[in-house]
C-alpha cells in the first residue's frame, strides 16, 4: 500500500494560529510599543521568557477541549464547585469586556488616522461588523477569513524593516539585557506578561477546537475515539506552537519598531497604539506609519471576535445554553445574544470618557489577575483522569503549566502592588 500523504500545512494550522494572531491585539500593540519606546530593546527578554509558558498553557487548553468535546467553561462547571467555576468565568468575562473596549477604540483611532472621520462612529461600525460576521456567516467561511487576517501581522515585520532599527544592539540586548531596578520598568514587564498570556485566549482556542471537531466529518472527542488521538495531539502541538511563535515574533517587531523609530529619536512616551503610529510618521516615514496603523485595524479584526466569542462560550455554558459559532442563529439565539451584548458593552466603554491608556492598563491588570487562578484550574483538569481519561498531559507539560502559573501569579502580585 502506498504511504499516506502528509496533510498540507494549511490543514495543520487553525485554532492555534488564529489564537496566536489574536494575542497581538491593539491593546497588546500599545503595550509592546510603549516597552520599545521607553526601554528600547531591554524589555524583549520578557517576551522570550513568556513564549514557552504561553505555548504550554494554550496547548493544555486545546487538549482539554479536544479530548472532552467541551469548552473550558463546560468542563469547569462539570468538575468543580459551581461557585468556583462561575467566579473564574465572570473574572475572565469582565477582563474581556474591558479589553474589547480598548481594542475597538484603538481600531477606530487608527482608521481615523488613515482616512479621517469620526472616531466614535468607527467604534460602532467595527462592533457591528464584527458581530454580524460571527452571527450570519457560516463558520467554515468565517474561520477562513480569520486565517487570512493573520497576514495583517506581516505589517509589523515590514514596519520593523523600515524603522531604522540597529539590529546589533537588539541582538546584544536579547543575550544581555540591561535590567532597570525601578518601579516603572517592573510595571512595563508585568504589563507585557499580562498582555501576552491572557485568559480569553485559553477559552477562545478551546472553543475553536470544539467547533473544528463538530465540523470535521468523522471527528469525535478523543475520549470516545482514541484512535484519532495521536494525529490530533500532534496537530494541536504544531498548530499551537506555530501560532505562539508568530505572536511572539510580531510582538518583538512592534517593540523594535518603536525602539528604532521613537526611542532613538528621544520619544519615550506614547498614550495609545494609534499614537505610536502617528508619532512614527515624521521620524520613520509615511510607509512605517501606514503599516503600523493598518496593522492595528487588522489585528483588531482578529482580536474583537476572540474577546467576544470566548466570553460568549463561557457565559453561555454557565447559563446552560447551546454554544458555538457552528450553530445557525436560530439554534443558538442565547449564545449569539450574549456575544452581541458583550460587544455592545465593550463598545459602550468608549463613550463614557475612559482614557484609552487607562483602559489598556486596567485590561492588563484584570488579565494578569485572572490568568493565574484560571491557569491553575486548567493544569489540574488536564492531569485529572476523571476529565481526560487516558489522555492526561505528560509530566513535562504539567511542569510547564505550573511554571507559567507561578510566573503569572508573581506578575499579578507585582502589578497590584505597583498601582
Amino acid at each position: 500500500m502506498p504511504k499516506a500523504s502528509r496533510p498540507p500545512l494549511a490543514a495543520l494550522l487553525g485554532p492555534g494560529l488564529i489564537t496566536g494572531a489574536a494575542d497581538d491585539d491593539p491593546s497588546g500593540i500599545a503595550t509592546y510599543a510603549q516597552a520599545g519606546a521607553e526601554f528600547g530593546p531591554h524589555a524583549i527578554w520578557s517576551l522570550l521568557l513568556a513564549l514557552p509558558f504561553m505555548a504550554g498553557i494554550q496547548e493544555i487548553s486545546a487538549r482539554i477541549a479536544r479530548v472532552t468535546g467541551r469548552g473550558l467553561a463546560d468542563n469547569m462547571l462539570h468538575r468543580y464547585p459551581r461557585w468556583l467555576a462561575l467566579g473564574l468565568i465572570l473574572l475572565m468575562a469582565v477582563a474581556n469586556i474591558c479589553n474589547l473596549g480598548a481594542d475597538l477604540g484603538a481600531m477606530a483611532a487608527a482608521l481615523a488616522l488613515l482616512i479621517g472621520g469620526p472616531v466614535k462612529l468607527y467604534v460602532i461600525g467595527f462592533a457591528v461588523v464584527s458581530t454580524a460576521l460571527q452571527i450570519f456567516l457560516r463558520y467554515d467561511d468565517y474561520a477562513g477569513i480569520l486565517k487570512w487576517l493573520t497576514l495583517s501581522l506581516l505589517a509589523y515585520v515590514g514596519s520593523a524593516c523600515v524603522a531604522g532599527v540597529p539590529w546589533g544592539s537588539v541582538a546584544l540586548a536579547v543575550v544581555w539585557p540591561h535590567i532597570e531596578w525601578s518601579g516603572r520598568y517592573a510595571v512595563i514587564i508585568v504589563a507585557v506578561l499580562g498582555t501576552t498570556i491572557s485568559p480569553y485566549l485559553f477559552f477562545w482556542q478551546a472553543g475553536l477546537e470544539v467547533e473544528r471537531q463538530r465540523q470535521e466529518v468523522g471527528m469525535k472527542p478523543l475520549r470516545r475515539a482514541p484512535e484519532q488521538a495521536r494525529a490530533e495531539i500532534m496537530r494541536i502541538r504544531w498548530d499551537t506552537l506555530t501560532g505562539m511563535v508568530l505572536s511572539t515574533l510580531i510582538a518583538l517587531c512592534i517593540a523594535v519598531t518603536t525602539y528604532g523609530g521613537l526611542n532613538l529619536h528621544g520619544v519615550t512616551e506614547i498614550r495609545s497604539a494609534s499614537q505610536a503610529a502617528e508619532t512614527l510618521r515624521p521620524i520613520a516615514g509615511n510607509f512605517a506609519f501606514l503599516l503600523f496603523a493598518a496593522g492595528i485595524i487588522g489585528t483588531g479584526l482578529l482580536a474583537v471576535p476572540s474577546l467576544a466569542g470566548s466570553a460568549a462560550y463561557a457565559l453561555g455554558a454557565a447559563a446552560g445554553l447551546r454554544t458555538g459559532l457552528a450553530f445557525r442563529f436560530g439554534r443558538a439565539k442565547g449564545f449569539y445574544a450574549i456575544l452581541a451584548a458583550v460587544t455592545a458593552i465593550g463598545c459602550g466603554l468608549d463613550f463614557i470618557g475612559i482614557d484609552p491608556m487607562d483602559a489598556l492598563v486596567w485590561s492588563a491588570v484584570l488579565n494578569g489577575v485572572a490568568a493565574a487562578p484560571i491557569m491553575a484550574t486548567l493544569v489540574r483538569m488536564a492531569g485529572d483522569r476523571r476529565v481526560m481519561g487516558l489522555f492526561v498531559i505528560s509530566r513535562g507539560l504539567a511542569l510547564n503549566g505550573w511554571g507559567g502559573t507561578a510566573m503569572m501569579a508573581a506578575a499579578a502580585v507585582a502589578m497590584l502592588l505597583m498601582q
